[in-house]
């Protein structure tokens, strides 16, 4: 519902005021019963003729007045001004009679009229002025909301006070005073209330972010209905609660009832004043000078100056610049701003060290064989910080017993004054690796390897929540080897080694790759889509295209779950047989050796596995994965596959124990394949 600017009000019938919760009630309950008392006392000590009483009703002269200047938006009721009086007017012969009129001080009566009982004979619900209500519903109300007052019956001051609040509870009501009439048939009481307007419209100041749709579906079907403040109350409290759950800093902040049946909310949101970033020492905890440019972390926040505090949204900025590896710890404090509605937002942050040298080692699944079998080594300076703006340098070196990667890897995770957060990454790597997954099973014992130096930028981005795509110009000349390091162009099959029938083979790919992750850990949903196409510039560059494409997905199953994977590819035109997709081995068929199953064009690999807690960090697994090549095994130049009477299909199964470890799950895995062998795997990390 849209704020109403064209229209203007000059008076207001009710009004519920913000204020401390310091007001009491006791005062005026006590004038209140001692109003009554002195009812209870004329009552007992009547002296004046029955036509004087008949003909001089009760009037109230004093009240209990119950104004809501107290509102708490979530748990008070509505409560408005409502008078309690019983008591007769003033007569000079009032004291004749008998009647006592307490001093200022005096407090004795209270005490022993509080319990004392006065025979009512007719209870009636009147308006202010004494007339019948117009609308029979809302008398019926008032009278269903009594307890205690029934005809016949006999009452007590507290039980009229009660009772009086159960009227204005009821919510119809904005005022409720009990009087008492001596009639010829006894005393009657009478709850003169005066009901609550018809409400008509709505106007709410300060909501920029509540949605209209939100007040018009809470107010919609009241609208010509009596106002009643019990419900009023509760869709205030549901107002609050929208901004409670999406983490908002907001609430119903007043009230009005206008004449005319127009309600007013004023609506208080924090607005985001001010973003600051503050730098803590990380011994002492005290503010130092920060190595980190301060834009460079703002610019990671989805928080702005100008928008509406939300807590959530707090969270995940604090989430996100955790996710910058540059910081040991951040939270963010809230402040009160100078002007009023407004917050200033402090990010404390301390800085992890920048840079360093490491070493360390792992395992590699392309050898198979030898005394080392797959250990390597690794050394390497990274600084994860360049200049203050987040930008990443990292130099390392891989060796093994036959593996070697040299890689100089420079990264800026947000080009600066791009608002996609597109992200620039330039590689330099020397590598070279086992060529045993295609031209492996060297009857002569000997062993090749593929040496490559590989330069490229690529430039990653966000398309959409959970979706990022990379596209990026590659440059690759890449050869085989002998053991002695020598370039050779075929192997011990005659197969050929490179497309082109040289010792090395050049090529300028344009890649690009799009990927969905659903929750990020390895449990959850994941598909990657990756193209690349050869450009042949240099009319010897080889031209083709390579597509390839994984998925996976998670079920839990009580303590147990469910991981499915399929992945496949094919490639066409002039490409190195090197570069064929091979099957086989742990990332592929488990019971089989790297690339033992098969090597073609294209391919297909499925695979099943369901895990299990068993104790603490160590979980079981139950597999089951097959591999295909399509047969495509022949199209490969030189055919290699055939050479070395490799299936091109085959199935593994097995089971194995997994351990989480600093360097990711450590696997350990026994698989049976479709040829009767066994296999030991061992592997860290999740599989690709």
């Amino acid at each position: 519902m849209h704020r109403n600017d064209g229209v203007c009000f000059t008076s207001s019938s009710f009004k519920i005021p913000l204020s401390p919760p310091s007001q009491t009630l006791a005062s005026p309950l006590s004038r209140a019963r001692h109003s009554l008392f002195q009812l209870l006392h004329s009552l007992r000590n009547r002296s004046l003729p029955p036509t004087t009483s008949t003909h001089s009703p009760l009037l109230c002269c004093s009240s209990l007045s119950l104004t809501a200047q107290t509102y708490n938006l979530v748990n008070a009721p509505l409560l408005c001004s409502a008078s309690l009086a019983l008591s007769q007017p003033y007569s000079p012969d009032s004291t004749q009679s008998g009647s006592e009129v307490p001093q200022k001080g005096q407090s004795t009566t209270t005490g022993r009229y509080d319990e004392e009982r006065v025979l009512i004979s007719e209870v009636l619900v009147r308006n202010k002025d004494g007339e019948e209500l117009e609308r029979k519903d809302l008398e019926m109300e008032a009278l269903t909301a009594l307890k205690a007052c029934r005809a016949n019956s006999a009452l007590t001051v507290r039980e009229v006070q009660e009772d009086v609040h159960r009227i204005i509870d009821s919510g119809y009501f904005s005022s409720c005073m009990p009087v008492a009439v001596d009639t010829r048939d006894g005393i009657r009481l009478v709850f003169q209330v005066e009901p609550n307007q018809e409400f008509h419209g709505l106007v709410c100041e300060g909501a920029n972010v509540l949605p209209s749709k939100f007040l018009e579906d809470a107010f919609r079907d009241g609208h010509g209905k009596v106002v009643n403040l019990k419900r009023l109350d509760e869709v205030i409290n549901s107002i609050n609660g929208w901004y409670m759950e999406r983490g908002l800093f907001g609430l119903v902040s007043g009230v009005d009832i206008f004449s005319g049946g127009i309600i007013r909310l004023q609506v208080a949101e924090a607005e985001v004043n001010n973003i600051s970033i503050r730098f803590l020492d990380r011994k002492t905890g005290e503010p130092t000078k920060g190595k980190t440019k301060p834009e460079t972390i703002l610019r990671q926040l989805t928080t702005k100056k100008g928008q509406v505090y939300s807590m959530l949204q707090g969270k995940r900025d604090v989430d996100t610049v955790s996710t910058m590896g540059l910081m040991a710890d951040v939270s963010i404090i809230p402040q009160p701003a100078g002007d009023a509605g407004k917050v200033d937002l402090v990010m404390n942050v301390v800085e992890r060290p920048s840079g360093g040298f490491s070493a360390g080692g792992g395992i590699s699944s392309g050898i198979t064989s030898g005394p080392l079998s797959g250990l390597i080594g690794s050394f390497a300076y990274s600084h994860r910080n360049l200049f203050g703006r987040n930008q990443k340098l990292n130099i390392s070196l891989e060796r093994g017993q036959i593996d070697s990667i040299f890689r100089i890897n420079y990264t800026d995770p947000w080009i600066e004054g791009d608002d996609k957060r597109t992200s620039r990454t330039i590689i330099i790597q020397n590598s070279r690796t086992p060529g045993t997954l295609v031209h492996g099973n060297q009857h002569d014992n000997s062993s090749l390897s593929i040496g490559r130096v590989t330069a490229g930028i690529e430039f990653s981005r966000p398309l959409r929540p959970k979706w990022s795509g990379t596209a990026g110009l590659i440059f690759q000349h890449a050869g085989a080897r002998d053991e002695k390091g020598n370039p050779i162009i075929k192997d011990f099959y005659g197969s050929p080694l490179t497309a082109s029938g040289k010792p090395y083979d050049d090529m300028l790919v344009a890649k690009f790759e799009c990927v969905y992750t659903g929750s990020g850990d390895q449990g959850s949903s994941m598909f990657a889509f990756n193209m690349e196409q050869g450009l042949p510039v240099m009319p010897e560059w080889l031209f083709f295209n390579r597509v390839n494409a994984r998925a996976r997905k998670g079920v839990e199953i009580g303590p147990t779950r469910l991981l499915l994977s399929l992945s496949g590819g094919k490639v066409v035109g002039n490409f190195s047989p090197h570069e064929a997709f091979a099957i086989g081995g742990t990332n592929s068929v488990r019971g089989y050796e790297e690339g033992a199953v098969g090597s073609g064009r294209s391919y297909v690999v499925g695979s099943s596995e369901v895990s299990f807690p068993m104790l603490g960090p160590v979980e079981g697994v139950i597999f089951a994965d097959y591999g295909h090549d399509l047969w495509s095994g022949p199209s490969v130049p030189g055919d290699p596959a055939g050479a070395r009477y490799k299936p091109g299909s085959g199935y593994g199964y097995g089971f194995g124990i997994r351990v989480d470890s600093p360097l990711g799950p450590l696997r350990l895995e026994y698989a049976f394949n479709d040829r009767q062998a066994k296999r030991f795997h061992f592997g860290v990390g999740h599989r690709n």
